[in-house]
C-alpha cells in the first residue's frame, strides 16, 4: 500500500503566519528509492538546474585517479529550485542551531577532530 502522507509533520516555512502556509500535497512514496552522495555537480540553462549525484571515494582530486561515477541526475526549474533552496537553508540553520556550524573546509574539520591531526589517522 502506498504511503501518502509526509514524513515528518508538515510546519510553515521559517518566518511566515502559518494562517497563510501554502497547502499540502498528498505524496506516494511506493517507488521511493535512497541513495548516499557526497558528491554533486550542478549545470545549468536558461531554463532548469541540473543536478547530478555521486559517490567520490578520494580525498583530494588526483590526476588519473578514478573519476567520480555519477549515479542520479534531478532536473528543475528554477522556481522549483528557489522553494528547494529555501527549504535548505532553513533545515541547515536549525540544524547548526542545535548541534553548531557546520565546517565545509575538510582541512579545517579535520584539525578540529580529536586524533586527527597533522600527524595522521588517530594520532594527536
Amino acid at each position: 500500500m502506498a504511503e501518502t502522507r509526509p514524513l515528518a509533520p508538515s510546519a510553515p516555512a521559517l518566518g511566515t503566519d502559518p494562517a497563510q502556509a501554502a497547502p499540502q500535497f498528498a505524496t506516494d512514496s511506493s517507488s521511493l528509492s535512497t541513495v548516499y552522495t557526497n558528491f554533486c555537480r550542478v549545470n545549468v540553462t536558461p531554463e532548469e538546474l541540473v543536478l547530478d549525484f555521486g559517490l567520490n571515494t578520494q580525498m583530494v582530486p588526483t590526476a588519473g585517479g578514478d573519476p567520480v561515477k555519477l549515479t542520479h541526475r534531478v532536473v528543475m526549474n528554477f522556481h522549483t529550485a528557489k522553494r528547494l533552496m529555501n527549504h535548505l537553508i532553513g533545515v541547515i540553520s536549525h540544524h547548526e542551531n542545535i548541534y553548531g556550524p557546520l565546517e565545509l573546509d575538510i582541512q579545517k574539520r579535520m584539525r578540529a577532530r580529536p586524533g586527527f591531526g597533522a600527524g595522521g589517522l588517530g594520532q594527536t
